[in-house]
């Protein structure tokens, strides 16, 4: 690193530019040491260790050992390299000291010795099953162009693509470029590498090479996961219009789809629509659902939503079953956005596509979340992120902040909720994602709410209505309504709040979701009058007693606990907030439980506090347990920070968080306290 970061260029160091891929690049100095080192060993040393470093770099195709027997090779000069430190061998083969001595043990032989490697190496893989490991060889040990490689590489990348081993497929497809003297298949090949290099998880590479041919569908794609999302649509459509086969522009169609509902311009949903029924394609179900909400036909939104939604059965594609749980999210059926999101990660994980599994980890989280389970939420959305910054999915990861900042504002965390907050909206805003800058401030506002600043709340809430493309996001505002209201009625601003209403329970009447319809109800509540808005109240409960969403319907008891102590109906009233203030305790949401308090303490209440040590699980959010597990074993703040890619500032707020929380005041109290818990 130390050798690295000097060398990066302006644009590589503000992340605009690719990051070097290869390792002369990457520390020169470095590699120029190892080279030395590598070449004051016997000759024999150096060729055995070359022919090791073949077998495994980059391509592992396993057959050193009978490489040896076939060419009748001495290892005894092996001892060589175990007495310098640098390999030592086993009856598993050679062990390298680490992956830059092998780099080294490979690029210090001459061309003639590799060749020579390589065609020993591809003369004993003759087995049905090594095929691809064949044609690797083979073409590692090609001269010069030659059609005949390059067909065979391109086969082999088609295969090792169909086995979901992407890495693998990227160079056989980026030496079958090198191999191909046709500049359109050359072209084509490199664009496939850099699709198999983006699947791979090696995002630089996928732009390194992307650079080296002109392809709007991959530009796109590489737009849409890291780039800006209109630019992303824009080149995606371009390139479904050049598509020969419908089935290649239906896919970019689709994710042309992904783009537009990043940047919150549902606008150009319309416009894909139109190119599609021009193109004479069949669209896919959530575009033709998005374009039909944009002209306000939500009833027939809802057939095509729910013909999507029900396309989430085992054994699908990663990209289909992810459309199927968003499809399912939009209809409020938050068991079947599970169900088809953790198929569709379990489908990526097993074709080796780590970027998509973590897509798909992003619209899970919305469904554990609103169904009452935060620390579930959080856990996943924190490992997606990690999965996601691996796979430089850089849109997907602003996301992923934009919902633990919702996360946060549910568990109380008020500090990691601004700080995940402006993370994503500072990343979003750049890039044109409307859709985590959204949520982002939905977050904020929902903060402002549960904390009693009714006004703040209502202020980020109208701001958001009115947020165009890149900045807001219809859906977000949408969903935010319920919340909007209640904040609107506690500031006495009720005609706007009603003018949402209506358009709110027309979606939740078209799309009968019955979480929908009882949060619509609730707000019907909230803005009656007296004794008109129990009823309400109570509609909302038989609703939310038939829904999922667990959270919302303990706010809704909390409302309504509210309204009857107004009215003077004390025991009730006791009861619904009892209800509340238990649903809060076991979502881990302390500000909401407070709220819950005080009203109780409003009814002349005498609220009992625990006597028995709290268990850390049960109490703790997913990150505040981390911080305090990593804490319990002796870390630092700063190296906590480091671990979780915080800043210690933000460490030392979880741990006076954890502490509050656990009615502790030291370090030796908790681990005292988690060395006790299971």
């Amino acid at each position: 690193m130390a050798e690295l970061v000097p060398r990066l260029t302006a644009r590589q160091a503000a992340g605009v530019d690719p990051l070097p891929v290869e390792p002369a690049e990457l520390a020169p100095g470095l590699l120029h040491s190892l080279r030395r080192e590598i070449r004051a060993l016997p000759d024999g040393t150096r060729l055995l260790l070359l022919l090791a470093a073949a077998d495994q770099y980059p391509v592992a195709t396993h057959a050193f050992l009978r490489a040896v027997t076939a060419g009748r090779l001495d290892t005894r000069p092996l001892e060589a390299a175990e007495a310098a430190g640098v390999a030592h061998a086993s009856a598993g083969g050679v062990f390298f000291r680490d992956a830059w001595t092998r780099v080294a043990a490979y690029e210090t032989g001459s061309p003639a010795d590799r060749r020579e490697a390589h065609l020993l190496l591809a003369r004993v893989l003759g087995g049905k099953d090594e095929t691809t490991r064949r044609s690797w060889h083979r073409g590692a040990a090609a001269l010069g162009p030659s059609a005949r490689l390059a067909a065979e590489l391109r086969t082999a990348a088609d295969r090792a693509r169909a086995e979901g081993r992407p890495a693998l497929a990227r160079a056989l497809a980026e030496r079958a470029a090198d191999l191909c003297s046709d500049p359109v298949e050359g072209a084509r090949l490199l664009a496939r590498a850099a699709a198999d290099a983006w699947c791979s998880g090696e995002p630089d590479r996928a732009r390194r090479l992307a650079a080296r041919t002109d392809n709007s569908a991959l530009n796109g794609v590489l737009a849409l996961r890291a780039g800006n999302a209109a630019e992303a649509f824009d080149a995606l459509l371009t390139a479904a219009v050049r598509q020969e086969r419908s089935a290649d522009a239906l896919e970019l169609l689709a994710l042309a789809t992904e783009a537009a509902v990043y940047t919150g311009d549902l606008r150009r949903c319309r416009e894909a629509h139109v190119l599609a029924q021009w193109l004479d394609l069949p669209p896919s179900g959530i575009l033709a659902a998005l374009a039909c909400a944009v002209e306000g036909r939500y009833a027939d939104a809802r057939v095509l939503l729910k013909g999507t939604a029900g396309r989430c059965g085992p054994g699908g594609e990663p990209g289909p079953l992810i459309h199927s749980g968003i499809a399912a999210l939009m209809l409020g059926d938050h068991t079947r956005t599970v169900t088809a999101t953790l198929r569709a990660a379990a489908s990526a994980r097993a074709r080796g596509i780590p970027g998509t599994e973590a897509q798909a980890m992003e619209f899970r989280a919305y469904a554990d979340f609103w169904t009452g389970r935060p620390r579930s939420a959080e856990a996943a959305a924190q490992e997606a992120l990690r999965q996601a910054h691996a796979a430089g999915q850089d849109n997907g990861a602003c996301h992923l902040q934009a919902a633990l900042a919702m996360f946060a504002a549910v568990t109380g965390d008020e500090e990691a909720c601004r700080e995940r907050a402006a993370a994503a909206r500072s990343h979003a805003l750049a890039h044109g994602l409307g859709l985590p800058a959204a949520l982002a401030q939905w977050a904020l506002a929902f903060l402002d709410l549960t904390n009693g600043r009714f006004p703040a709340a209502a202020a980020r809430l109208r701001a958001l209505a009115g947020f165009g493309p890149g900045h807001g996001h219809r859906a977000i505002r949408h969903l935010a309504t319920p919340h909007y209201v209640e904040a609107a009625v506690r500031t006495g601003d009720t005609r706007v709040a009603r003018a949402a209403h209506a358009d709110y329970h027309r979606w939740a009447t078209a799309v009968r979701s019955t979480d929908d319809l009882a949060l619509s109800a609730r707000c019907r509540a909230l803005l009656a009058p007296g004794t008109e808005a129990v009823q309400h109240y109570r509609a909302a409960l038989d609703l939310h007693a038939r829904g999922t969403r667990d959270f919302e319907r303990a706010r809704t008891e909390l409302l309504f606990g509210s309204a009857l102590r107004r009215l003077r109906q004390r025991t009730e009233a006791r009861d619904r907030l009892h209800s509340a203030l238990e649903a809060f305790e076991s979502f881990g949401a302390p500000h909401c439980a407070a709220q819950a308090r005080a009203e109780l303490r409003a009814l002349g209440t005498a609220l009992t506090p625990a006597t028995s040590a709290p268990d850390p699980a049960a109490v703790l959010t997913a990150q505040q347990l981390m911080v305090a597990r990593m804490a319990a074993e002796g870390a630092t703040n700063r190296e906590i920070a480091d671990r979780l890619n915080l800043s210690p500032r933000t460490i030392d707020h979880h741990l006076r968080g954890v502490f509050s929380r656990l009615g502790i005041r030291s370090r030796i109290e908790l681990v005292r306290l988690l060395g006790a818990s299971p």
